[in-house]
């Protein structure tokens, strides 16, 4: 690091006293060089290996100490980084600070002071262009902490007047760019965190700022061994955090490019990895050069904020001086929104990897430097969520005074041994008093012997770690050992009541003026409401519609709301909303303070919830494996939630060209009854039937009837399937005869049916005798055949159960399939019957849940209401019909009579249904009475509309005496 002056012209002074500087600090790390080359003649095997590295780390910090450009290293959420953060810009007053950071971030970090740290910096992306689909939609996120230095020097040139704030790293369209030129990995193997806080950055790619941990995985196991540490987290606080806690400058930066340059040397080699790092240094050193050349700004006025990893770099391009050759590609097409969303401590240590509870411990941590150093850091003005200490007064900066070389300080630090920290024991006390009472809290039968206890281990292991004073991993361990049992009788253990004690999990929240133009306006419409939903937690909301129907535009953004968010953002307790009712009163759970992120994911999409919604539901529809029941779904919820006539009909046909496109059958039942479902709303509200669902019931019964013999014969296609099919042909046969469509095609079908499944052949059978080709009695009598027959009583099971699926298409045979079912439990034999009962429970209840209820219904109207009757009681289907006294030969119509004939006896006991079907054909005549038998049998003169017309006589006696 070169001295800085006073005056000049801009960039004369580095180049004034660089040769100096160089000349002075050529012999800085001379000592440590030479007692390394010693340590490694006299410990290493070979002096080659061993000596390369250790001095190439002295090279790596003598380097980037040199460099006129000031190199600052940081570790990401580190307090010591933090504090040296803040003391160096209070010293150095730069005019530029450079931050390692994604440059396409840049406009978002004035927002930072409407929010409660921490958040996150986010660039999202759903319309990509350049990359896979499937890696749709991209994310990038940058947390920050009030104890990261990235925050301080943010903070600093955000209040400062006359300094710029450049961001260096790569944009978030590269991060993506170098993931797809090098073979993105698929991702960790390890389920996501249940934790609902720690999932607040989702699937998000993290940006590293100063990340520091050994990509050696001996290195950090060997390390953690010799450190008596658990984890990372624990040896960074022991070993970096609490010696460069109150450090000064020069040893603070020495020691970081020391680590860095360390980690980066013992790194395994990954060559897709080590490039990325290294083109993402060249990246940066290439943008600072740029902006240095455009402005003319003396790079002893800058400040170059970067990861202790990056700052110990080693290629061409390093340093104000370095080489132009590195070329930075064009972003894609991909279409990239920014925003900011809530962070967690949580969320920060389950994306990078960190210890749970770290970075609520590094937050109390930079609280106690803050008060043992004395130091001011930076706070945005009107920060929400941050302590005043105090009105600081923005002033322009100033050039510093000139500073003295770097002087040698790894050697005295290395050399030192570390310092005894004296026993807190007011605090420990405190700490072991505290986690008794918070246990008690929480169900644990805890008492002041506990409290004694986990003092006394807590010193007792910080003595086996070699620790003066215990730390507050160290505490943990004591709190678990001595408080937690067997069980946990909540639902949080020891070890979380301690993280808890120790700062908790802060969750930050983005105030409103910093949100998208999208969750303002969701906020603006449900102010209605009377709610605080910017705060975290679940609120109740009623509404009461009918007495103010004011409240009806909040309902129909809580059901938006509902379809676009997670579940438990907006959940319905009462009321629903379907197609053509609305609720007169509604109450719902709503946590939009917890689920800000996804609110302000929406944001991205679009500039309302309806054009989100919509744009959703296109999406959903024109994709290509959309089927015709998932776009008839989207035509119902841009009819419930948009109340769009145009948008559905758009999808409307959308959805009859994916149904001419099919080639199976499988979402049949579902298009069967959205179908049914949107043609009664459009019976009911409108005073006429859109066009696309006219087409679409002609086109459905042309192409079911093409496809109706194939699926009868298809292994893939089950009952279900062709009940459906055939229910929609059923169902539809008015409105597509009235449209055009020949009867022909579908009996033409049924009869190129030929099933061999016994579901299926009696799916067939049912739709032949609602087609008129089988009666009721041939029905009965397969039946029976196949209950006579032991080569098929078996198989007898399946054809029930086509029974069942066949009330569907055709409900009028549920008294049938009662008759059926009961033979079968009076008939079938118990090897038979019992095996099959599970089996006809379980498909009932998966595939005809709502066939159960016919069939119940069915069954109550036959069979007895009294056990007490059941002994007596006749199935109606064994009655034989009793001939009727009376007139001899009761009259098929007004004027017509049977001479004698056994079969006119119904009708001459039930005379209104004769009346009613003479009526209906225009029949005009009287009936005959015994005196007139004499002349019954005189053709012309008696059943003369039997005679003409015999079969409708016959099939109404088939009918009636079946």
């Amino acid at each position: 690091m070169s001295a800085a002056v006073t005056g000049g012209a801009p960039g004369t002074a580095g180049r004034r006293l660089e040769g100096a500087s160089a000349a002075a600090s050529e012999g800085t790390f001379e000592a440590l060089r030479a007692q390394l080359q010693d340590a490694a003649d006299t410990f290493a095997d070979g002096p080659d290996a061993l000596e390369g590295i250790l001095l190439g780390i002295v090279d790596d910090v003598d380097r980037a100490v040199r460099e006129p450009l000031e190199v600052f290293p940081v570790c990401h959420h580190s307090p010591a980084s933090a504090i040296a953060m803040a003391r160096r810009l209070r010293e150095k007053q730069p005019k530029v600070v450079y931050l390692e950071l994604c440059e396409d971030m840049a406009p978002l970090l004035t927002e930072l002071r409407n929010c409660k740290l921490p958040v996150a910096v986010q660039a999202f992306a759903t319309e990509i262009d350049g990359f896979p689909a499937d890696w749709s939609p991209l994310s990038v996120v940058a947390p920050l902490t009030e104890a990261s230095a990235e925050y301080q020097a943010i903070a600093y040139a955000l209040d400062t007047p006359g300094v710029e704030l450049v961001l260096v790293d790569r944009s978030s369209d590269h991060v993506f760019q170098w993931d797809e030129r090098h073979a993105r990995d698929g991702g960790d193997p390890e389920a996501p965190p249940a934790d609902q806080d720690a999932a607040l950055h989702g699937d998000a790619v993290g940006v590293e700022i100063g990340d520091l941990r050994p990509r050696f995985a001996e290195l950090e196991e060997h390390l953690l061994r010799h450190g008596r540490v658990r984890h990372w987290s624990e040896w960074w606080h022991q070993y970096v955090e609490l010696p460069l806690g109150d450090s000064d400058r020069d040893t603070y930066r020495q020691v970081m490019l020391l680590i860095g340059s360390l980690f980066r040397r013992l790194a395994p080699g990954d060559p897709r990895r080590v490039r990325i790092d290294e083109d993402r240094e060249r990246y940066m050193w290439t943008r600072m050069r740029q902006h240095l050349a455009a402005t003319g700004t003396d790079p002893e006025d800058c400040l170059y904020v970067c990861g202790a990893f990056h700052a110990a770099s080693r290629v061409a391009e390093f340093g104000v001086h370095g080489s132009d050759t590195f070329e930075i590609a064009p972003r894609t097409a991909t279409r990239w929104q920014h925003g900011l969303i809530p962070s967690s401590h949580a969320a920060i240590e389950a994306q990078f990897g960190l210890a749970a509870g770290s970075v609520s411990i590094a937050a109390t941590v930079f609280t106690k430097n803050v008060k043992r150093t004395r130091v001011q850091p930076y706070r945005l003005t009107g920060q929400a969520g941050t302590k005043k200490t105090g009105t600081t007064k923005a002033t322009a900066a100033a050039a510093p005074a000139v500073e003295p070389p770097p002087a040698d300080k790894l050697t005295g630090f290395l050399q030192r041994p570390p310092a005894l920290d004296r026993l807190d024991e007011a605090e420990l006390l405190g700490w072991s008093v505290e986690i008794v009472r918070a246990a008690r809290r929480n169900g644990y039968l805890a008492s002041t012997a506990d409290a004694i206890a986990v003092f006394e281990t807590s010193i007792l292991l910080a003595g086996m770690r070699d620790r003066a004073k215990p730390t507050p991993y160290d505490f943990q361990d004591a709190a678990v050992t001595c408080i937690e049992k067997d069980t946990v009788p909540g639902r949080r253990d020891v070890r979380r009541l301690v993280e808890i004690m120790m700062g908790g999990d802060r969750v930050g929240r983005v105030g409103y003026d910093a949100l998208p133009p999208l969750a303002r306006d969701v906020h603006d419409r449900l102010a209605p409401l009377g709610l605080k939903l910017e705060q975290r937690g679940v609120k109740r909301a009623l509404l009461d519609i009918a007495g103010r129907p004011e409240l009806e535009r909040c309902s129909d953004v809580l059901w938006m709301l509902r379809q676009l968010m997670p579940t438990g953002a907006a959940r319905p307790i009462m009321g629903e909303r379907t197609l053509g009712e609305r609720s007169i009163q509604e109450s719902w759970d709503l946590a939009l303070g917890t689920h800000q992120r996804a609110l302000i994911e929406l944001g991205y999409e679009g500039v309302s919830i309806e054009q989100v919604l919509e744009q959703r539901l296109r999406r959903t529809a024109y994709d290509t494996k959309a089927t015709a029941a998932t776009v008839l779904a989207t035509v119902e919820d841009a009819t419930r939630y948009l109340r769009s006539r145009r948008l559905a009909d758009e999808l409307g046909n959308r959805a009859l060209d994916v149904l001419s496109a099919e080639r199976t059958v499988d979402g049949a039942p579902e298009v069967l009854r959205r179908v049914r479902r949107l043609l009664a709303h459009y019976r009911t509200s409108e005073p006429t039937l859109p066009p696309w669902i006219e087409s679409f019931a002609t086109t459905g019964y042309a192409h079911y009837c093409t496809l109706l013999p194939t699926a009868f014969t298809d292994e893939d296609a089950g009952a279900r399937h062709v009940a459906a099919m055939l229910g929609f042909l059923f169902s539809m046969e008015g409105l597509a005869l009235s449209l055009g469509c020949d009867r022909t095609q579908l009996e033409l079908a049924v009869a190129q049916s030929h099933p061999r499944d016994p579901s299926k052949t009696a799916l067939l059978w049912a739709a032949r005798s609602h087609l008129g080709g089988m009666t009721r009695a041939e029905l009965r009598e397969r039946c029976d055949e196949l209950l006579g027959n032991p080569l098929t009583v078996p198989a007898y099971p399946r054809y029930l159960s086509g029974f069942v699926h066949a009330l569907e298409p055709v409900p009028a045979l549920a008294d049938f399939v009662v008759e059926a079912v009961s033979n079968a439990f009076g008939r079938l034999p118990d090897p038979v019957l019992l095996p099959w009962l599970p089996t006809l429970i379980t498909s009932l209840r998966a595939d005809g849940a709502e066939l159960a209820p016919l069939l119940i219904r069915e069954a109550g109207r036959v069979f007895p209401g009294r056990l007490a009757a059941l002994d007596a009681w006749v199935p109606p289907w064994r009655q034989q019909v009793q001939p009727a006294a009376g007139p001899t030969a009761g009259a098929a119509a007004k004027g017509a009579g049977d001479a004698g004939g056994a079969g006119a006896a119904l009708l001459a006991a039930h005379p209104a249904t004769c009346d009613a079907v003479a009526d209906l054909l225009g029949w005009d005549g009287t009936w005959r009475t015994a005196a007139d038998g004499a002349a019954a049998t005189v053709p012309g003169r008696g059943a003369l509309l039997l005679d003409r017309h015999p079969a409708t006589a016959e099939a109404l006696e088939a009918l009636l005496t079946g």
